[in-house]
């Protein structure tokens, strides 16, 4: 029956995500490989005596075909053994856990001001369609959208840091700050990626509200007499909801991996931070790692996005 479609169609999605997850694993790890260079000549140094490159080529499984490899890496990773980091030889997993908690504070919180303001803007462009205020807020938005992040970056700072120093422009985060601290810190990043999400959000919201205004049950309401602004919040909203839960959610996972651009900027001690140290170091287990790890990300996001509109899409749920 439906249920069993729905169950199927969302099984499907799952797995194709999984499958997505497997053939980037493989990338990540091909492209790494493909590196020039002798790893463990790298770890060593030149000086190096043959024995001791046999030995730290037997550690790090280098003697063995690499499907092998990739094989005993992938499965560790699940394990969640990431392996040690080549530039101080410290768990990789603990080096990664902080700053993926600090990446994903900086998403959340950039998500909590984007959501909501892109949603209302986009509510208020359809409700005085046409208006100066929407063809203003278009515009401010469209124009957001054409510039890079690490452009609309360094605007902010000069601005907002050397002009009038009202925000730091290097976003650095301690554990012992407190939460407001913090909100402080990382206050210029938040808007740079604010203004780049904002964008796509609110043009999104503003054509789902739009296209069920021009429904036939909007109508029928219209005529009986309720007030627009109560259509729109009783009626249009709620059956543009599935659209808008869908971009939503996709930003959140653009927000996760275009914060790498945005943490660079602003020396933030993110993923993305060390994900580019990392890959400046040659420090190769940790840049597999960072790289899986926010392509997990990315996935898990995007898939849930797609059940998501599964299961609100009504025409999957009531079909014809």
């Amino acid at each position: 029956g439906l249920m069993g479609d729905l169950i199927g169609l969302i099984a499907k999605r799952l797995s194709f995500g999984v499958l997505t997850l497997l053939v980037i694993s493989v990338l990540i790890f091909m492209g790494t490989e493909a590196l020039p260079g002798d790893l463990a000549e790298a770890i060593l140094g030149q000086s190096a005596t043959p024995d001791a490159l046999a030995a730290i080529r037997e550690k790090l499984n280098l003697n063995l075909p690499s499907h092998e490899r990739y094989v005993i890496w992938l499965s560790s990773f699940l394990q969640g053994d990431l392996g040690v980091s080549l530039a101080n030889g410290r768990e990789i997993s603990s080096l990664i856990s902080g700053r993926f908690a600090n990446t994903l504070f900086l998403a959340s919180v950039a998500a909590a001001v984007s959501v909501p303001l892109s949603v209302t803007l986009g509510l208020m462009a359809a409700l005085y369609q046409g208006s100066i205020f929407d063809r203003v807020v278009s515009m401010a938005t469209l124009s957001t959208i054409s510039f890079p992040e690490f452009f609309i970056g360094y605007v902010l700072i000069v601005f907002l840091s050397v002009q009038f120093s009202v925000f730091p422009s290097i976003s650095s985060v301690t554990d012992d700050m407190s939460f407001f601290e913090k909100l402080y810190a990382i206050a210029l990043p938040v808007m740079t990626l604010t203004l780049v999400v904002m964008a796509h959000m609110m043009r999104l919201s503003r054509a789902a509200i739009i296209s069920i205004l021009n429904r036939p049950f909007i109508e029928m309401a219209e005529l009986k007499g309720l007030s627009r602004f109560r259509v729109i919040v009783h009626h249009a909203f709620p059956n543009a909801l599935a659209p808008i839960i869908n971009v939503v959610v996709l930003n959140l996972a653009y927000l996760v991996v275009g914060v790498i651009i945005v943490e660079v900027v602003f020396v933030y001690p993110g993923m993305g931070q060390l994900f580019v140290d990392s890959v400046s170091k040659r420090d190769l287990p940790m840049v597999q790692a960072c790289g899986l790890i926010f392509a997990g990300t990315y996935v898990l996001l995007n898939l849930t996005a797609d059940v998501l509109s599964i299961i609100t899409n009504p025409r999957l749920r009531y079909p014809k």
